[in-house]
């Protein structure tokens, strides 16, 4: 359980860091923002206690806006990609799936990674996207930022996930 806690600290900060010193100043096109610590919350495994997934998002979205100035949009954004990961993982797992599996492309096969990284990194920018404009008045810029982040995010997630380990 200690380990599990330092290796989920360790990841925490690690993505903090890169997305506040590297990702953060990235954007191609005039829209699309890297915003890779969404895969924070997608590697939750199966048998974590949800009130902690949440309490993990939180602080991770919480840590991000304190270092980019974007005061709560990252911790809201964050708080419900944690409290939709446990429901949509449900979706992906084989019905015999142990129960301490952890979200993978291993684990999960390649497909159901995929799609389950797409869903969350979509609701993630959906959610960002929209409470950062607050209002649909320029919808084109919105669409192809929530496009465009989701796309660079997920070629991020999935570049990540092939180098790691089984």
């Amino acid at each position: 359980m200690a380990l599990d806690t330092l290796q989920r600290l360790l990841l925490f900060l690690l993505l903090v860091l890169a997305q506040v010193l590297v990702l953060g100043h990235i954007e191609l096109f005039g829209c699309a923002t890297p915003l890779l610590y969404v895969y924070f919350a997608i590697m939750f495994p199966r048998s974590y206690p949800k009130w902690a997934a949440l309490l993990w998002s939180f602080a991770l979205g919480l840590t991000v806006d304190m270092f980019t100035n974007t005061p709560g949009l990252a911790a809201a954004a964050m708080t419900m990609v944690g409290c939709l990961q446990p429901y949509l993982l449900e979706i992906f797992l084989p019905r015999d799936a142990e129960p301490n599996i952890k979200a993978s492309a291993a684990t999960l096969g390649f497909g159901n990674f995929f799609l389950l990284a797409l869903l969350l990194t979509l609701i993630y920018c959906i959610a960002f996207f929209m409470l950062q404009a607050f209002r649909i008045y320029d919808w084109q810029q919105l669409l192809s930022n929530i496009g465009g982040s989701t796309a660079l995010t997920l070629v991020l997630i999935l570049a990540l996930e092939s180098g790691r380990k089984k």
